[in-house]
């Protein structure tokens, strides 16, 4: 049977029922919206039907946001997040004039202008498309901006620009008919042709991701990445010249086989797992036409910026100026004075980055550039904090959301800079709800937004995630906790970064040193048992270094732990020469009692997980 029956027949058997959006599509789509955009601008929001405010213009990245009643969000699509100060200058001067003058910066290196009313539209639109801006197909079932980069063309590792390539991979589908609402789901694409992955690559559907082939650089393919789900090889090596002919194939795979039904289970990614790896690599092959070579090395490995204070050295011996954005909030008059600076004092020329920041590039003046007030409002390389703080839009702007998000991100920040001075890079994204548009799973500490209780209510709260990075996703240590004790578990957390890692270690090499030692129940539990010891003002200093030789099993760092514990509360170890226990409380009776009782519970052995005894130590 050929891979490509076999794809129909996957298919067929998830098309059963088509999901609601896939019925609506069949009866109407997004060109016929677009067709009436003006109509609607002349005669008021009050006009424009609802399946079109909730669906079909999001096609054209026009978002009607419930937060801000009456008023659209415009997605814009930048290529490879790359501006000239032009077209940074009318979008500034756009926000400025109808969007309240608020910017956010995306985690794909998108714009997105708020507060935007149905009457301004078409202007907005043509104004946008005088400088070569589009929001189109920026929004639900579309190929969604094509992530680069933000250095493309101009840092020391970059080996292959490959900026040529993504608009020659745009002109396929962009405002072509045949491809505007034709996915099942948002695919998004990724392409790298740097060693640096300053472009989060493996997080996307399809990733390009510079390799070497018998000594040809190209591209390594991966596929089925999104949010909570790192891409998997395909096996696929293509040279340059193959890189569109390859794209094309893939998202035209999805286009045809991709599943409609549920909506939470139509990404690439699920196609994938439902015939395999083997058959899409064949498939793609087919498709195009081309016996693509065998996977090479990959080369994008590295997951953080090489720079050197906020400044990064460029193949013309310029820099590259790094304007940390934190949580992405700006304004339109900022954009503007950040293209006026580019114009100034380099060649007018704007990136920006997966971490909602901006590059100024081809910087010789960097000491004059530098003392612009524009930098002391977005310094270039601000606390560790926050200086790769990311957070998505939240409930501000965001039906989905659960918390605040971005001042809620800030102010942990602003809290661990005045308890916890650090000189090493920490990384923390924030996602105001599951979706993870905040990438907080590929953080070196991810939040996650949800509710929480606290004295009986319910608070804003987070899930509390570790250990990610651009190449693998972290995981959960703690769930369900309020704000107000996140902020004092993280200040405990990195209170044992500052003293136990080397010199200028980034968090993410500590955390592969000494945190991937324990099981996350244990590094959860334990932050939560140094709180409860400051808040109950027990001075007890204890550290993960002391926690040894436990084989990384629960119950064994329950004993290590307690037999610590207990030590150091009564200068005895718990089993002496004559066999048995003696309860703590005999040789320490100003102990906390629950303290106490769960350090019995542990070294009496009826302890499994710490589950069992973490009420023990609840402070909320």
């Amino acid at each position: 049977m050929s891979v490509l029956n076999v794809l129909q027949q996957a298919k067929e058997k998830r098309s059963k029922k088509l999901n609601k959006i896939e019925a609506m599509k069949q009866n109407f789509n997004s060109i016929e919206a677009f067709n009436k955009l003006k109509e609607y601008a002349k005669n008021g929001y009050d006009s424009i039907p609802d399946d079109i405010k909730k669906y079909f213009l999001k096609s054209f990245g026009i978002y009607d946001r419930p937060k801000t009643p009456r008023r659209f969000m415009i997605k814009l699509r930048i290529p490879g997040g790359q501006l000239n100060s032009n077209q940074a200058r009318v979008i500034g001067e756009i926000a400025k004039e109808f969007g309240r003058d608020y910017i956010d910066l995306t985690t794909r290196a998108q714009i997105e202008l708020r507060y935007i009313r149905i009457e301004d539209i078409p202007e907005i639109l043509e104004r946008l498309k005088s400088v070569g801006i589009t929001p189109f197909q920026t929004g639900v079932d579309n190929i969604r901006g094509i992530v680069n980069d933000p250095l493309d063309g101009v840092a020391m590792d970059n080996i292959l620009p490959s900026q040529e390539l993504l608009l020659k991979m745009q002109e396929i589908f962009l405002a072509k008919p045949e491809w505007i609402d034709a996915v099942p789901r948002k695919f998004n694409t990724a392409l790298n042709g740097s060693y640096g992955n300053r472009s989060n690559i493996f997080t996307h559907d399809l990733c390009f991701a510079l390799a070497n082939k018998d000594g040809i650089y190209g591209y390594n393919v991966y596929l089925g990445g999104r949010v909570g789900n790192i891409a998997k090889s395909a096996d696929i090596f293509v040279t340059p010249d193959e890189v569109v002919t390859c794209f094309e194939a893939v998202a035209t795979l999805f286009k045809e086989y991709g599943f409609k039904d549920n909506r939470n289970k139509n990404r690439l990614q699920f196609l994938i797992e439902a015939v395999g790896m083997d058959i899409i690599s064949n498939a793609i092959r087919e498709i195009a036409g081309v016996d693509f070579a065998t996977a090479g090395e990959t080369l994008s490995k590295m997951t953080y910026y090489e720079s050197e204070n906020g400044r990064v050295l460029q193949k013309n011996g310029k820099f590259a100026m790094h304007c940390n954005v934190a949580s992405g909030l700006f304004s339109g008059s900022d954009l503007i004075k950040a293209a006026n600076l580019a114009d100034e004092f380099g060649e007018g020329r704007l990136r920006l980055t997966v971490e909602q920041s901006i590059f100024i590039l081809d910087v010789e003046k960097v000491d004059e550039l530098l003392k612009e007030e524009f930098f002391k409002k977005y310094p270039n390389i601000d606390s560790p904090y926050k200086t790769h703080l990311v957070a998505c839009a939240g409930t501000q702007f965001c039906p989905f959301g659960v918390i605040e998000n971005k001042h809620d991100a800030i102010e942990m920040a602003k809290f661990l800079e005045k308890e916890v001075p650090i000189d090493s890079r920490v990384i923390m994204h924030w996602s105001a709800c599951p979706k993870g548009c905040g990438t907080h799973g590929i953080a070196d500490i991810g939040f996650e937004g949800c509710k929480a209780k606290f004295d009986g209510e319910s608070v804003s709260g987070v899930h509390i995630y570790l250990g990610g990075s651009m190449d693998k996703e972290g995981y959960t240590i703690l769930r369900n906790v309020p704000l107000s004790l996140a902020r004092l578990y993280i200040k405990e957390l990195m209170l044992e970064f500052k003293k136990l890692k080397k010199q200028k270690e980034p968090f993410s090499v500590f955390h592969d040193r000494v945190l991937s030692g324990f099981t996350k129940e244990f590094i959860g539990f334990f932050l939560k048992l140094k709180t409860y010891l400051k808040e109950k003002s027990l001075e007890i200093d204890i550290s993960f270094s002391e926690i040894k030789n436990t084989g990384k099993i629960e119950k064994n760092e329950i004993i290590a732990l307690a037999d610590k514990l207990y030590y150091k509360l009564t200068n005895k170890a718990p089993f002496g020469e004559v066999k048995g226990y003696t309860k703590i409380k005999k040789l320490n009776k100003n102990i906390d009692d629950n303290l106490a009782e769960m350090i019995d519970l542990a070294l009496m052995d009826r302890v499994e997980v710490f589950s069992e005894i973490v009420d023990f130590i609840s402070i909320d």
